[in-house]
């Protein structure tokens, strides 16, 4: 597990709109932005757990037969008890760690 990941909370808590917009300016486009962000979070752990999970693949096996390996079920344990990806978007934007582009300004840029 990442260890980046650790300070987001892992249940539900209330946040300030005042904090999600302060970058922004806009709680509607911090939303946008802590979204794609945790998109792309989700992915990340998701190729992470497949690589992990790939060393315990068996190849040659019938489908009847079942295989029950410890280690990959507490590996499994271990990411579902890390937090969600929205949470973990949500403590990078508060901790401006978020760095985003608005396609307006690089196009007046780009001029």
């Amino acid at each position: 597990m990442n260890p980046k990941y650790l300070n987001a909370a892992k249940s539900t808590v209330t946040r300030n709109v005042d904090q999600l917009d302060k970058e922004t300016g806009n709680i509607y486009e911090s939303i946008v932005v802590i979204s794609k962000r945790a998109n792309q979070i989700a992915v990340e752990i998701k190729e992470e757990l497949t690589k992990k999970l790939e060393e315990f693949a068996v190849s040659g096996e019938n489908i009847e037969e079942i295989y029950e390996n410890r280690e990959q079920i507490e590996m499994s344990k271990q990411f579902e008890r890390m937090p969600k990806p929205s949470a973990i978007a949500i403590e990078e934007m508060l901790e401006d760690r978020i760095v985003f582009r608005r396609p307006e300004e690089a196009v007046k840029t780009a001029e």
